[in-house]
């Protein structure tokens, strides 16, 4: 459902209304992986899992997103059942406990729509519906929104905004013609994806271009290699890299955040948005 109110456009994801162009929310990260770059192992029990969205929404997290397979460089791809058997049933259990929206990070058909039917209320697919063709069909007879990133086998470009710009459209077209409506799309540019170094650097830096798709933005950078090259730092000290990245976000109008720490985030948010706001 889109709505016009007081000049802001509202996104529903659940039962929630996200205002688009007012607020940066924050989207918090649940590995429910052994493996990941960052805190595989940490969630992958269901009552640790619990535990920790209960403290990622007392720290003031707006969604949860719960992903059952690692996307870090050279992770072992899961067969569609052993995903399904991670996930799911997390994402069954924090839709019992909490009335929080909970996005799942697949980008497999299959699993999507067994977490669909457990009750997430967003896809969260890192190649654009690119991977799967199924997958469009799926999230649009399902009538849930996703959010669709910017992905490439290999960061090959011509000009690189406009390639960026192009990869995002064919996605969207994708989407459409899959029955997907605009007001369902999330666009997320895909930092760490396909991207070198210097790729990641200029997207963040030039994330306004994409607004020009008039859908909100999620940025993902929390903990990512872009900050952990840039400080020398291992995954477990970017939260100060983050955070900056956020402030970014905040000045660029993105719509999410989807981070780890959520307390830091919030805080780097409300006084971004603090400052930003104070002429109006």
């Amino acid at each position: 459902m889109e709505d016009k109110i007081k000049g802001f456009r509202k996104f529903r994801i659940g039962n929630r209304d996200f205002e688009v162009n007012k607020h940066t929310y924050v989207m918090g990260i649940l590995n429910v992986t052994p493996d990941s770059f960052s805190d595989g192992g940490k969630f992958n029990e269901i009552d640790k899992a619990l535990k920790h969205v209960e403290e990622m929404i007392s720290e003031g997290a707006d969604i949860i997103d719960i992903g059952g397979e690692s996307t870090r460089p050279g992770h072992i791809q899961l067969s569609d059942e052993e995903e399904i058997e991670r996930a799911v049933p997390v994402v069954e259990a924090v839709k019992s406990r909490f009335d929080i929206p909970v996005s799942l990070d697949t980008y497999k058909s299959k699993v999507a729509f067994a977490g669909i039917k457990a009750g997430a209320d967003l896809i969260n697919d890192i190649w654009g519906l690119k991977y799967d063709k199924d997958m469009a069909k799926v999230i649009a007879e399902s009538g849930l929104p996703c959010c669709l990133m910017h992905n490439r086998k290999e960061p090959d470009y011509n000009d690189y905004m406009q390639d960026v710009a192009a990869d995002l459209a064919e996605t969207i077209h994708i989407a459409n013609k899959a029955g997907i409506a605009d007001e369902k799309i999330i666009l997320d540019p895909g930092v760490g994806f396909g991207k070198t170094y210097e790729n990641n650097l200029e997207i963040i830096h030039c994330l306004e271009e994409l607004k020009v798709f008039d859908y909100p933005i999620l940025l993902g950078t929390s903990r990512k290699s872009v900050i952990g090259l840039t400080l020398n730092l291992p995954a477990d000290q970017r939260v100060e890299g983050t955070l900056v990245t956020t402030v970014f976000a905040v000045i660029k109008g993105c719509t999410f955040v989807r981070v780890h720490d959520i307390k830091e985030n919030v805080r780097a948010i409300r006084m971004a948005e603090a400052i930003l706001h104070s002429g109006i």
